[in-house]
């Protein structure tokens, strides 16, 4: 080390010089590390057909290794300097060991990061989230890295610091309750695939009525139709109940649940005229030759004088409503055949006799089904009155007017 004392001499000067240097030497390894060697390898992942490496550069995961050097070469280079007083080495020594941890960490939440956006890359992504999962790994890095950062500062011992988290368990289940509560619920979610990113689901309790859009391990954020965000805390999902409507997407088929109210008083019995009619409508042709054969027969065996009404059966105009419907859905192009199909009378109510429309639409996306749905209930609506019977419709204050008017005329 002659040379080096005949260039800047002895004492503090020599100290203070190979400070300079070191720290420039490591500036300059950082420089190189991040500008050329981390631009070289970028230039290299661009010209593979590999997607995964540039997921790395993405993550900054080589930017944040990059870290690495310069304290590497700090810790090297400070034991090439002389007249460092012991105390001063050693807290220099501390201090890039714990620098070091930090980077490692960085490093490491990097990684998982780039590791998580591969995952979500693969089909079963989206059945089987795992963000929950990276986030609590990167939560046990910032931990062991914690306690191994004061250790090296404090120049303890890592197991020191361990042993004394036993004592401060209760504190911590205290503190990280909300996050222990959500990571098991997260993996009962998962495991039992009750949600998935891409679901819809409904939330009374929070107001949530949208599609899943991310999944973490502290809570799930759905996305409402009115486009804004409910965020649910993830343990949530298990203290309450939701509805998921996912198995109505993958089967295929969605409900049409809906009932139209006729007027009790237009509901009679069928006159002949109206039976000849109907019997020229394609749809009833064969359910009215059928009926007509049905009600002869019957008839003739057990009805004593079919002039009187009780005595014989007869068709209703609610009855062959009620079997027009069923043709008419029968032969529409946007009904599931193969799913529930029911269009049933319900108990007479006060607004009149429901007849209720139970079946599956073909195309489960909401705009085509609410299409479907409209125009069912359009061409039942205006089919209505063509067999002698009016929807209920509560009065309203023209009717009471127009009541009013007629009778003054009087």
């Amino acid at each position: 080390m002659d040379w080096w004392t005949g260039l800047v001499g002895t004492g503090w000067t020599a100290t203070a010089a190979g400070i300079a240097i070191v720290g420039i030497v490591a500036g300059l390894l950082y420089l190189v590390a991040r500008r050329y060697l981390v631009a070289g390898i970028r230039l290299i992942v661009h010209s593979t057909r590999f997607g995964w490496d540039e997921i790395l550069f993405e993550r900054r995961v080589l930017r944040r290794a990059a870290l690495l050097v310069p304290l590497l070469a700090v810790e090297v280079g400070i034991t090439w300097v002389p007249g460092i007083p012991p105390v001063i080495d050693e807290l220099l020594r501390r201090v890039i060991g714990a620098a070091l941890i930090l980077a490692a960490a960085f490093t490491l939440d990097a990684l998982l990061s780039a590791a998580h956006a591969l995952y979500l890359r693969l089909p079963m992504a989206a059945r089987r989230p795992i963000k929950s999962y990276v986030q609590l790994a990167k939560i046990f890095i910032y931990a062991i890295a914690t306690i191994f950062i004061i250790a090296r500062l404090a120049g303890r011992s890592p197991w020191f610091f361990v042993s004394g988290l036993g004592a401060m368990m209760a504190v911590i289940l205290l503190v990280f309750r909300d996050t222990l509560l959500s990571l098991v619920a997260s993996v009962q979610l998962t495991n039992n695939d009750l949600v998935r990113v891409g679901d819809w689901i409904e939330m009374p309790q929070f107001n949530a009525d949208g599609e899943v859009i991310d999944i973490a391990l502290n809570n799930v954020r759905v996305q409402n139709w009115d486009k804004t965000i409910s965020v649910i805390p993830t343990h949530k999902f298990l203290e309450n109940s939701f509805k998921n409507w996912r198995s109505m997407f993958e089967g295929g088929g969605r409900r049409i649940k809906r009932a139209i109210y006729i007027n009790t008083a237009t509901i009679r019995f069928l006159t002949e005229e109206e039976i000849e009619r109907f019997s020229r409508f394609a749809l009833l042709q064969e359910y009215m030759a059928t009926k007509r054969a049905e009600l002869a027969a019957y008839n003739a065996q057990f009805a004593s004088d079919p002039s009187i009404v009780p005595n014989a059966r007869r068709l209703t105009n609610i009855g062959t409503l009620r079997a027009y419907i069923v043709a008419y859905l029968r032969n529409h192009p946007k009904i599931r055949q193969d799913m529930t199909f029911l269009v049933r009378q319900l108990a007479p109510t006060p607004e009149g006799v429901p007849l209720e429309i139970y079946v599956f639409a073909n195309d489960t996306r909401w705009a085509v089904y609410e299409s479907i749905q409209a125009d069912i209930f359009d061409h039942i609506l205006a089919m209505v009155p063509e067999f002698g019977l009016r929807v209920y419709q509560r009065p309203s204050g023209h009717d009471v007017q127009s009541v009013l008017a007629e009778a003054e005329a009087y």
